[in-house]
């Protein structure tokens, strides 16, 4: 081998260990005394390999970006930021595959950036842009260490990654020029990409985290987790926490070590990343206009706070899950004093290490009670473990351990009725304004409030003899349960608080149009649901098969409450008609089509069902179609459906 192809390679093997693995082999004197005979080496040859390092140093500006556009679309991802979210896109993952494992990685914020390389050489990279097409940022990439100019693979092939400034450098910069101090690292990141100056971007020490292969054209991967390896293989650098998942529970445990582990590393982060993992699985589940379906991120909340258990109690809920709620040391968390903190259940207790006295991050999020995510100190050798119980410790009956959770099965149990009831008269169900937990306690013990219905029962001499109630406090009460009296049929399903019926099943269900047709939906009409999987359909069927829900439904009714669809056209071209999209439209996207068929009287509902009576199928439609074709659904294309429109 001629010795410039020696001082290539070993400078690349160096710069590898350095830049990628975070474990340099040689000191930098070493490196500098082969880069400098390299230098020379090339100059007097008048050749510079493809991969040579010099390559790297930022040449002359740029007087502007240029266009380029991605082989494969860049797609961006969803967003969840609440339970009931993320319970949405797991049912939806085992809809397409009841036995899908997922993936979970850090999600970084920086800025995002493709590489394309051809015949096992850089020839480019450019930002995320629009998906579609992004800017030319080579001369700019060319400066960051932390990828490979050469790699094995042979065909075309595009890697993505996110540019980012470890928080300990940008930190340094910041010493450095504190005239022009950077305010984060996402914008220094970003900026320093973006800067048409690629001595700039080799100024402020930026380097790309990979975590996907966009575009291969032979042999593709066939996983994320192939997708890792053949990153790692090739030489690009990328995070060491990837964890493999296999099922909902796992990946929520994945997440809170995500999210507590966040506060330790170099990097900025804001949340985490779920993938499904196989791609048979992927291409099942397809895209939507701007996301793909089998990805999705979980955005964390900004109020976190440190503090100390101080003891345990276990609470009932409205199912009779109980969960145990923690007494800690009071802390300033999002402008409010917290005391209390939650855990799911035991096994998550165990799972955190968390015992009496342990120091743990609490998290508050959408303005619920904050939850323990992790014990950030190791007390397990050194404070009491919490127990475990074996009773209700409200009614005394015996808990019955179902999956990972201990439940109360006394559905008359004094919590469980209270919880119930608070539940349905919170904002984003029947929002009875003012009739607080504390408020329906109280009308429990001394009032005898029991049911939904007994709340349409209340009268201001109700409230007699009530310590804090005066006439003003019982008119707005009243006035307000008033009011609740109309409510939407999606508000209404949620306040009842049926099985595992979240905002987004509400929403499913609603599109029904009333209780008594969802009432009569079978299993697999319920299941065809995109939002509604196995255990939800069982919890809907259970609920108005029990002769005292009916019963409660019969009251409700009785007492005045009128439950309504969302208003929609009476007139129009698909007045009467609920209505499917299946495949990609040219005209529109899928929500502004799903928005024309209501705005013409029509139910835009996402599956096919017995009780669809039109199909819109545009390009690559796929399984809705076959099961239109299956039920003898009417199907049109989009050129009849542009005519409808007219």
């Amino acid at each position: 081998m001629n010795r410039q192809r020696y001082l290539v390679d070993t400078l690349n093997r160096w710069a590898y260990e350095y830049y990628v693995l975070d474990d340099p082999s040689v000191p930098d004197r070493e490196y500098d005394r082969l880069y400098d005979e390299l230098k020379e080496l090339e100059r007097e040859s008048g050749e510079v390999y493809p991969d040579s390092p010099t390559r790297r140093v930022g040449g002359e500006p740029v007087k502007s970006f240029a266009r380029h556009t991605h082989i494969a679309r860049l797609y961006s991802l969803d967003k969840a930021v609440t339970e009931d979210e993320l319970s949405a896109f797991f049912t939806r993952v085992k809809k397409a595959d009841e036995n899908a494992d997922y993936t979970v990685e850090y999600k970084y914020d920086g800025l995002t950036v493709c590489l394309t390389y051809e015949n096992g050489a850089f020839v480019r990279a450019s930002t995320r842009g629009n998906g579609v097409e992004g800017e030319d940022v080579t001369a700019q990439v060319l400066t960051i260490k932390s990828f490979p100019l050469k790699i094995s693979y042979q065909g075309t092939l595009e890697v993505r990654g996110e540019a980012v400034i470890r928080l300990s450098v940008l930190e340094k910069y910041n010493e450095l020029h504190p005239a022009e101090k950077l305010k984060n690292a996402r914008n220094a990141a970003a900026g320093a990409v973006r800067n048409l100056d690629p001595a700039m971007t080799a100024e402020r020490g930026v380097e790309i985290l990979f975590y996907d292969v966009n575009y291969m054209s032979e042999d593709p991967v066939s996983s994320q987790t192939e997708a890792m390896e053949f990153l790692k293989r090739e030489g690009f650098k990328v995070f060491s926490y990837f964890k493999i998942c296999t099922s909902g529970e796992e990946v929520r445990e994945a997440v809170d070590e995500i999210e507590v582990g966040r506060r330790k590393i170099d990097y900025l982060t804001d949340g985490a990343v779920i993938k499904v993992n196989g791609a048979a699985v992927r291409e099942k589940m397809g895209y939507t206009d701007k996301f793909p379906r089998w990805a999705i991120a979980y955005k964390f909340e900004a109020e976190e706070a440190e503090t100390t258990v101080k003891k345990v109690v276990w609470q009932v809920g409205r199912t009779g899950k109980l969960t145990p709620l923690a007494i800690v040391s009071p802390v300033e968390l999002g402008g409010a004093t917290v005391k209390r903190a939650t855990l799911n259940n035991f096994g998550d207790i165990q799972r955190k290490n968390v015992r009496l006295g342990s120091k743990v991050l609490i998290r508050r999020s959408n303005e619920v009670i904050p939850e323990i995510l992790g014990a950030i100190d190791d007390t397990m050798s050194e404070t009491p473990p919490i127990e475990k119980p074996s009773v209700c410790p409200y009614c005394g009956s015996r808990a019955e351990e179902i999956g990972a959770n201990l439940f109360c099965p006394n559905r008359d149990c004094p919590p469980r009725v209270v919880q119930k009831l608070t539940h349905y008269c919170t904002k984003n169900a029947a929002d009875v304004e003012g009739m607080s937990e504390a408020t329906i306690q109280l009308l429990y013990e001394k009032k005898g409030l029991r049911r939904f219905s007994d709340l349409y029962r209340l009268t201001a001499e109700s409230f007699a003899g009530l310590e804090g109630f005066k006439e003003k406090k019982i008119g707005n009460l009243l006035n307000a349960i008033e009011k609740s009296k109309k409510i939407t049929l999606e508000r209404f399903l949620y306040a009842l608080g049926i099985g595992q019926i979240g905002r987004v099943a509400a929403r499913d269900l609603a599109k029904f149009g009333s209780i008594e047709k969802i009432a009569a939906l079978s299993y697999e009409e319920l299941i065809s649901l995109e939002n509604i999987g196995d255990v939800t359909a069982r919890g809907i069927l259970a609920y108005f098969a029990d002769p005292e829900n009916s019963a409660e439904l019969a009251r409700l009714k009785e007492a005045g409450v009128e439950v309504y669809a969302k208003e929609r056209a009476a007139e129009g071209v698909f007045a009467g008609q609920t209505v499917v999209l299946t495949g990609s439209l040219a005209s529109f996207s899928r929500t502004e089509a799903q928005k024309r068929i209501e705005a013409l009287g029509g139910v835009a509902a996402s599956s096919v069902t017995g009780n669809t009576t039109l199909v819109i199928a545009g390009e690559k439609a796929g399984s809705k179609l076959d099961k239109a074709k299956k039920l003898g659904i009417p199907v049109i294309g989009e050129e009849e459906f542009l005519k409808m429109l007219e």
